[in-house]
């Protein structure tokens, strides 16, 4: 399944949702959002729970929810990082600023696909709901009494928390069941080149490209015409490259639809041992020597990686659609108050991996 609960501690960042865009879930919660038409304010009521964080069609997040996410994610980050990370500035706020954000949009698209198995009529099975109780117990249990305090949960909180997180899962199953697994070898195929840039831009200071005028482009056309050159008159195409590519590397593994169109057409063209005419994309000029027409292990990852990309095509375009008929209040007062700063109390970094030990995931894409 695409939905990755996983904190990915060892790899720096949390993968939660991370192939449905955070954005339009956090513009829901920021703008009120109703029929596809974003009010400009947010969209404040009185009338909110203790701790009542925002609200979706009727159904709270409070803020311990939020806590748990916060805890377990800065925890991780923090023995990797530590705690300085968190103040370092991003934009107008700090970098735990940013990151709440973040917290808050994947928490928003949970709550959004629970209200959608309402209406597609998902339910979980009495195994699954075993599963998160199962899974609550041993979370709950690896907390000392002074992270059950900070955090304000009790079992039925963490347990609530896994059933809602395995009913966005069963929620993906069902809108992609019907997404065709078969992919084409074509379809899919990988092939492997090493290419020569001469670049046709420079930088300047904030890494902007700036395009060549027409004298600096001409020069460039010259050179890569040289080294073509060179090329046919019996030079090694590797030696060439370590000499002259202006490329960060110069070797390529893709399928179709990776690279630019004029690069791709002409790769994708070449027997192995072959090398381009000169191609033009908006980087520059490149040679392209094949090395290889078909890398079956890699062709194999891709056929995974384009199923993947439908499910996700697929689902995008039911979750989106209900999105739309979606209404939400945040209490922006309460959210703005939210910090992790119990770091000497709370330790806890084991939530999704708890979740993950009881509900199997299976990815089928590297994150």
């Amino acid at each position: 399944m695409i939905l990755n609960l996983r904190t990915s501690i060892k790899k720096h960042h949390i993968s939660i949702f991370s192939r449905i865009a955070c954005s339009a879930a956090l513009a829901l919660l920021l703008t009120g959002c109703r029929s596809g038409k974003l009010p400009t304010e947010v969209v404040l009521t009185s009338d909110f729970l203790e701790n009542e964080v925002f609200r979706l069609e009727g159904h709270p997040c409070m803020k311990n929810e939020i806590m748990v996410y916060l805890a377990n994610s800065e925890n991780g980050y923090s023995e990797v990082f530590g705690d300085r990370i968190w103040s370092v500035p991003v934009g107008d706020g700090t970098l735990e600023d940013s990151y709440k954000d973040n917290i808050l949009a994947r928490i928003a698209q949970i709550k959004t696909m629970n209200l959608l198995a309402e209406e597609l009529g998902v339910e979980l099975s009495d195994d699954d709901a075993a599963k998160a109780t199962a899974a609550a117990r041993e979370y709950y249990d690896s907390l000392t009494e002074g992270e059950r305090n900070y955090l304000d949960v009790d079992m039925d909180d963490i347990a609530a928390m896994y059933r809602d997180f395995a009913t966005a899962n069963r929620v993906y199953e069902a809108v992609t069941e019907g997404v065709n697994p078969e992919i084409s070898d074509d379809e899919a195929r990988t092939i492997t080149v090493r290419t020569i840039l001469i670049k046709t831009y420079k930088t300047d200071g904030a890494g902007n490209r700036i395009p060549y005028n027409e004298e600096e482009k001409k020069n460039a056309l010259t050179r890569i015409a040289q080294i073509r050159q060179r090329i046919e008159d019996g030079e090694a195409f590797e030696v060439l490259a370590v000499d002259n590519n202006e490329d960060t590397k110069s070797e390529y593994s893709f399928g179709r639809g990776v690279m630019p169109p004029e690069f791709e057409e002409a790769a994708f063209n070449l027997g192995v041992g072959e090398v381009s005419d000169i191609v033009e994309t908006e980087y520059g000029y490149h040679l392209i020597y094949c090395v290889s027409t078909f890398n079956p292990e890699e062709t194999d990852a891709n056929k995974a990686n384009i199923v993947e990309q439908r499910k996700q095509e697929a689902f995008n375009d039911v979750y989106n659609d209900f999105l739309t008929r979606v209404t939400s209040n945040l209490n922006k007062p309460l959210y703005d108050s939210i910090h992790f700063d119990a770091g000497a109390i709370v330790k806890t970094t084991g939530f999704f991996d708890v979740y993950d030990k009881y509900f199997t995931i299976v990815s089928t894409q590297t994150d």
